[in-house]
């Protein structure tokens, strides 16, 4: 029970992070290397493009079409929108699975639901871990092209808090996944006491009452005597 709080924890907060990174807006920032006086500060998201001058003021531009946008930032989205549903489904079928709650049935069932929403957990983590890390390789790409004139930019900061959210989705997933092993073992080994019970059981009631203590102590019987032949022959299996 402990070990799928820890993990409860650990993935909720992650998808918590994940969430909040989609909307965020410095995923990538101008970069201001071998730049002597900044006038400007030119920063984006996947959904739109601003500028911030000196004073302060910032000019926010939308993109104009999805379609019309780079393959890259579409992945992106999709990925990230991908983390955000799964995260959530994972984070409500964690609370029916998990031990300290009363619903989810017995504990072989609410093993099987904790499984599955650590599997979403993992799931989640790996969608905005592959989407953080598509964006984050398109700007390095950018930045260390020395034939690309275009405008340089750095890793944000939204990008650094995606990578933190994914790891602890993954690891908390990957805690809930393994938690469930005690359950299925439990009820194994209690399958198998019971089993074992019920053939004992059955072994001693075929004796009858009065010969049920002494079956090991009964003497040898005695072959030189023709009558005892057939008392011997009734217990030859015994």
């Amino acid at each position: 029970m402990f070990q799928e709080i820890v993990a409860f924890i650990l993935s909720t907060s992650g998808w918590v992070l994940v969430s909040s990174t989609l909307p965020m807006d410095y995923w990538k920032v101008s970069s201001l290397d071998g730049t002597v006086i900044t006038t400007a500060t030119y920063w984006s998201n996947l959904w739109k493009t601003c500028v911030t001058d000196s004073t302060g003021v910032s000019n926010c531009k939308d993109f104009p079409s999805m379609l019309a946008l780079d393959g890259y930032i579409q992945a992106c989205r999709g990925l990230m929108i991908a983390a955000v549903c799964l995260g959530f489904f994972g984070s409500i079928f964690a609370l029916v699975g998990m031990k300290c709650t009363k619903i989810g049935g017995t504990d072989k069932n609410k093993a099987k639901i904790a499984c599955f929403s650590g599997v979403n957990f993992i799931l989640s983590g790996l969608c905005s871990l592959s989407a953080c890390s598509l964006y984050a390789h398109r700007i390095t790409s950018e930045f260390f092209d020395p034939m690309s004139l275009a405008q340089k930019y750095e890793l944000g900061a939204a990008l650094f808090i995606g990578w933190g959210g994914s790891i602890l989705c993954i690891l908390g997933g990957s805690m809930l996944c393994f938690s469930i092993t005690g359950s299925f073992t439990k009820s194994h080994s209690q399958a198998n006491y019971i089993y074992k019970g019920a053939a004992s059981h059955s072994h001693i009631s075929s004796y009858p009452r009065g010969q049920a203590k002494s079956v090991n102590q009964r003497p040898p019987p005695d072959y030189s005597n023709s009558s005892r032949v057939q008392h011997f022959d009734k217990n030859a299996y015994v």
